[in-house]
């Protein structure tokens, strides 16, 4: 599996490093965090924090139909509870709205607010803005660990 790491350490072994991928995998780290520095700073102009920005785009993207906490956590690599908890701190904020699911009402299906959109589209907004700028660096950056050049 792609997410998953296997890593492991052997005492007294001593690998030698390339150089170049040590560069490359560091500019690529600073790149990303960038990123998410710059989501963070720009979450937080509108009183969420990147975190609860992110369940808004998990639930903007799944549409009218609303998301799951099924899916939320599955989405945003949380566990259950941990999703539930997150839901229902953003529903404190009036971003979303839990609803039962009409064909099983054990499950609950998250939407967004008219609130909610209006935040999760002005962030959608800025985010897109500055991946349009440093998008090329961060692409030229991942295309030098795989080998791709842009």
């Amino acid at each position: 599996m792609a997410g998953e790491c296997l890593v492991t350490m052997r005492r007294g072994s001593s690998i030698a490093v390339k150089q170049g991928e040590l560069r490359d995998l560091g500019e690529f780290r600073f790149r990303l965090r960038s990123f998410l520095s710059f989501s963070e700073r720009c979450a937080e102009t509108l009183g969420v924090t990147a975190q609860q920005y992110q369940l808004l785009q998990v639930v903007g993207v799944a549409g009218e139909g609303g998301a799951s906490i099924s899916l939320v956590a599955a989405r945003m690599l949380l566990r259950h509870n941990s999703a539930v908890e997150l839901v229902d701190r953003v529903a404190r904020l009036e971003l979303v709205v839990r609803v039962a699911d009409a064909e099983d009402l054990r499950r609950s299906i998250v939407k967004l607010t008219e609130k909610g959109e209006e935040v999760l589209v002005a962030l959608v907004a800025e985010h897109m803005k500055y991946l349009r700028e440093a998008g090329p660096e961060i692409v030229k950056s991942l295309g030098r660990i795989t080998g791709e050049r842009n």
